[in-house]
């Protein structure tokens, strides 16, 4: 779908669908909505009151043009309430209009610029959430179906600005949109294959391919490498599979850049839960515990293609959770990178395993920074739902920006506590930490023990909750979200 921004006037625009919207409340249009209205002789306004259209957020009216303008169908969507609009919301609008023009298998889209002005948001942040909104609301993930398959019709998106003035303004927010979408809808496409097709070796080939097409540096090792090299942790939770495990790093070295960032994925291909086995209905849909790998390898080859002004290190620990005569039992001890002894009491905690070895590596490495992200507790979609993750870290401003970065491309993450009481609860009697405590607090948990591994390298924890949806949303069909991809890139791209 090619997305563009040109300049003239709503009415006069040649096109399939021309999508307006109006607040909730207001049952007469004004700005670009009333102006298209005007044209069609006030058969908006008519349909408003006929159709009972209150303008809540996301909702579509259609109106037929009857030849009095050069559109075969008006799209009218919701905004909600004026008085909490923001970007999120414009995304979410957008992502419902471009779905309801699918519907009628329209080729051609022009779009009014929703929200320019309103609550001080910029033009180029109103193209960029619009732009967006349009390209997550129009994915769908389809590779494998071979009946009823409906690829998207709509070849062209234009959004149509009277004033050229604004044009450079929204036509930099819709490029900002182009390289998050992109790397978003990567990310899905990943996490929503299935695991026989996704498995480390798959990884690891996907980071091979980024690395010749963007020219980062990428290094691949195997299960001999990660034993020799004393990742014990990552060996150990790869001992059940007969998939062999593979540890990814990728390097971006900007020149002059003042700073290196290290980003840490969760890629657990697929997790039976090894012999603290899950439930079926758990176990099923666990092909999405590489949800933070994928995340990572999207961000890492956006990073190499627009080439930010921040030295960036991609670490990926792959392997699957299985059960299997060698797999590791619940009491086993195992010696971690950075040489702790960790008793596994738990083997259904295993992402926090293989991450540790990976930020005890990187904190080797001498970044200056960590950002993981990982699908890590269910007990952070207890807390927060699906519509956000949970996020934790050791300095303010870092845990400030990510939420910031995430606000901006409509990922949502809400700040949780690192509880250092709780650290009682990882306390082994056997060795130096255990890798699972309580169900209470299970969440923090998880992160203090990833903690445990960071040293005093400034430090950042995802966990993704928002990574899969069990239903359609306004942003995501079912399946997976592309959540952390916005974040951590729009994060990168700002340094």
């Amino acid at each position: 779908m090619n997305i563009s921004a040109i300049q003239g006037s709503l009415t006069d625009q040649v096109c399939d669908a021309l999508i307006v919207n109006l607040f909730e409340g207001v049952t007469q249009p004004g700005g670009g909505t009333g102006a298209v209205d005007r044209a069609l002789d006030g058969a908006i306004t008519g349909m408003i009151k006929d159709e009972e259209f209150e303008g809540h957020l996301g909702d579509t009216l259609v109106v037929p043009t009857c030849g009095k303008l050069p559109v075969r169908k008006v799209v009218v969507v919701g905004l909600g309430k004026r008085e909490d609009f923001d970007i999120r919301k414009i995304m979410r609008a957008s992502a419902k209009a471009i779905r309801k023009c699918r519907d009628f298998k329209a080729t051609t889209v022009c779009s009014i610029l929703h929200g320019a002005g309103i609550g001080g948001i910029d033009p180029r942040d109103c193209a960029k959430a619009v732009a967006l909104g349009t390209i997550l609301g129009a994915y769908e993930y389809i590779r494998l179906k071979t009946e009823n398959v409906k690829p998207n019709p709509i070849s062209a998106f234009n959004i149509v600005e009277m004033s050229g003035e604004k044009l450079d303004s929204i036509s930099c927010g819709i490029h900002s949109a182009q390289v998050l979408g992109d790397a978003i809808t990567f990310t899905r496409d990943m996490a929503n294959e299935p695991s026989n097709v996704v498995t480390p070796s798959y990884l690891a080939e996907r980071a091979e391919e980024i690395a010749r097409e963007t020219g980062v540096e990428c290094a691949v090792r195997d299960r001999a490498w990660i034993e020799q090299n004393g990742m014990g942790l990552l060996a150990a939770v790869a001992r059940g599979s007969v998939v062999e495990p593979r540890f990814i790093e990728m390097r971006y070295t900007a020149t002059g850049a003042k700073k290196t960032v290290a980003i840490v994925g969760k890629g657990i291909t697929f997790d039976t839960g090894g012999y603290s086995l899950k439930s079926t209905d758990y176990m099923y849909g666990m092909k999405d515990d590489m949800s933070g790998a994928a995340a990572v390898l999207a961000a890492m080859r956006a990073v190499g293609r627009e080439k930010p002004n921040v030295n960036v290190v991609a670490l990926i620990p792959a392997t699957e959770n299985m059960i299997g005569p060698t797999a590791i039992h619940p009491g086993d001890v195992f010696k971690s990178y950075d040489g702790k002894t960790v008793e596994v009491n738990n083997t259904d905690a295993e992402g926090r395993l293989i991450l540790s070895d990976a930020v005890a590596y990187a904190r080797k490495l001498g970044v200056d920074e960590i950002i993981d992200a990982a699908t890590l507790t269910g007990a952070c979609g207890i807390a927060l739902g699906r519509d956000m993750s949970g996020i934790f870290g050791t300095r303010d401003d870092l845990v400030e920006n990510l939420i910031k970065a995430g606000k901006e491309c409509g990922e949502l993450m809400w700040r949780l506590p690192l509880y250092e009481d709780y650290r009682e609860f990882l306390k082994s009697d056997v060795a130096d930490l255990k890798n699972a405590g309580s169900r209470e607090g299970a969440v923090i948990n998880g992160a203090l023990f990833i903690g445990s591994f960071v040293g005093d390298i400034p430090w950042a924890h995802i966990d993704l909750s928002s990574a899969t949806v069990d239903n359609d949303t306004d942003l995501a069909k079912k399946g997976s979200t592309g959540a952390a991809t916005g974040t951590i890139l729009g994060y990168l791209l700002s340094q």
